[in-house]
């Protein structure tokens, strides 16, 4: 693809497009595209020495563009778009997972990164901009795609990331509190992320929990609207139990299924319960599914196992109230002797939810250590006095030092005890200021345990 929005990625002979972005302008960048050999630039102001486009709307133009250049390749694919606060990378890589399992092949694009057979890169958003998805999309189809699974955050939904995109499927997983520094309210939240289901094609499904109180939002008149959840719905989920190490329950959509499988939590009952039902919709048999679902294995940094004597310590990208309850409780279904919890929150991002996330992880573990996250811009000390500060139960210390945090975690464990590292997940970096210093929850216990 010869048009760039990135001047980094500018080659002789390609063309570069200046798009506004919340935090940037591509204006800005358009001499460092032509010193890298842009022949042509789209802006939406000012010549420049090479072949000028002006355009009163360069993403608008984009759009266009990329619609007459590539749009019948891309409709080609089936796409899956997932949105909600969490279960988005569970329920997309496991997705991901059964349909190559089938013999189906899709890609992945998400927070962990770009799949098609493997991984074949990181990005730098969950849902990265319009013209990377369409390179992405493009990439697939070269590769033999048949179907793309990809999250859809709301802040890409409200920077127009997916503009002119049409999904064959839509899922909405939950909304709990999170973002609210950029959205302001919960309506606003819910809003954004229902703009993905406006743009459904005319034969395509959209599938909602209705266990979540925003559900209405998402079940718009015009779709063909499935629901899911425990509660009454098209796709109702029963009996539902943690054995040992597996998970069992029923999915009742007129004829009761029983499933079984690996991935743990009744909050992944939901994020499995997904995939059954679209692989369901797609015509595959029943006994098929079942054992596919047996087979699936959770994402990187998603109820991340290691097991210490006796004791597990579970590495978890729980970084909401809703994630932090829910794995909290799912661990106390694993009837442990003590559960320890290391977490914090991040910098720069919404601090309302850094109370309700100290409330939460203080009154459901035997023990808490409150530590640094990603900071950012700012004090860590400072971003822990939020979360401690109207706590009333004294089961908890602060250590702001991660990696002494996670040492003095492990040192606590005896007897059939849990120790939860949370927050981060698949990251491998930590963000303190501007920089990106590597820090891995999972090599640093890692490293811990050898040593």
């Amino acid at each position: 693809m010869k048009i760039k929005s990135d001047s980094r990625k500018i080659k002789k002979g390609d063309i570069f497009i200046a798009l506004k972005t919340i935090n940037n302008d591509g204006h800005n960048y358009i001499d460092d595209a032509i010193k890298n050999g842009a022949t042509t630039v789209i802006t939406e102001k000012g010549l420049t020495e090479v072949e000028t486009i002006i355009v009163p709307d360069t993403r608008v133009f984009l759009e266009e563009y990329l619609k007459r250049e590539y749009g019948y390749l891309i409709e080609s694919l089936s796409i899956v778009g997932i949105t909600g606060t969490n279960g988005k990378t569970t329920t997309c890589f496991l997705l991901h997972q059964a349909l190559n399992k089938l013999g189906l092949k899709c890609s992945y694009i998400g927070t962990i990164g770009f799949y098609i057979d493997k991984k074949i890169r990181d990005l730098s958003n969950t849902t990265p901009d319009i013209l990377e998805l369409y390179e992405m999309f493009l990439e697939s189809y070269d590769s033999g795609c048949k179907y793309v699974v990809m999250e859809v955050s709301s802040q890409a939904i409200s920077m127009k990331r997916i503009q002119g995109i049409k999904y064959d499927y839509a899922v909405f997983t939950n909304l709990t509190e999170d973002h609210l520094d950029y959205h302001s309210t919960m309506e606003n939240y819910a809003l954004a992320k229902q703009n993905l289901f406006k743009n459904l094609k005319p034969e395509g499904i959209a599938l909602v929990n209705v266990d979540n109180q925003y559900f209405q939002n998402f079940l718009l008149p015009n779709n063909n609207n499935l629901t899911y959840g425990f509660s009454d719905s098209d796709y109702k989920i029963i009996n539902y139990k943690l054995n040992g190490n597996i998970n069992n329950f029923i999915i009742d959509d007129g004829i009761e299924t029983e499933y079984n499988t690996k991935i743990l939590g009744k909050y992944n009952i939901y994020n499995v319960s997904v995939v059954i039902i679209i692989l369901t919709e797609l015509g595959i048999d029943k006994n098929v599914i079942k054992k596919i679902i047996q087979e699936l294995k959770s994402p990187i940094g998603r109820m991340d196992v290691i097991i210490y004597g006796d004791n597990k310590i579970i590495i978890d990208y729980a970084h909401t109230p809703d994630a932090v309850e829910n794995i909290l409780k799912t661990v106390k279904e694993m009837e442990s002797s003590n559960i320890y919890t290391i977490i914090g929150c991040g910098g720069n991002r919404d601090k309302a939810k850094r109370p309700i996330m100290g409330s939460i992880a203080t009154s459901l573990s035997t023990h808490v250590i409150f530590t640094s996250d990603n900071p950012r811009n700012e004090d860590p000390n400072e971003i822990v006095n939020d979360i401690v500060k109207n706590l009333t139960i004294n089961n908890y210390e602060i250590e702001i030092d991660r990696t002494k945090a996670i040492k003095k975690g492990i040192q606590k464990l005896k007897n059939n005890d849990i120790l939860l590292v949370l927050g981060k997940g698949h990251e491998t970096y930590q963000i303190i200021g501007e920089n990106r210093i590597h820090f891995d929850d999972r090599e640093k216990v890692l490293d811990i345990i050898r040593r």
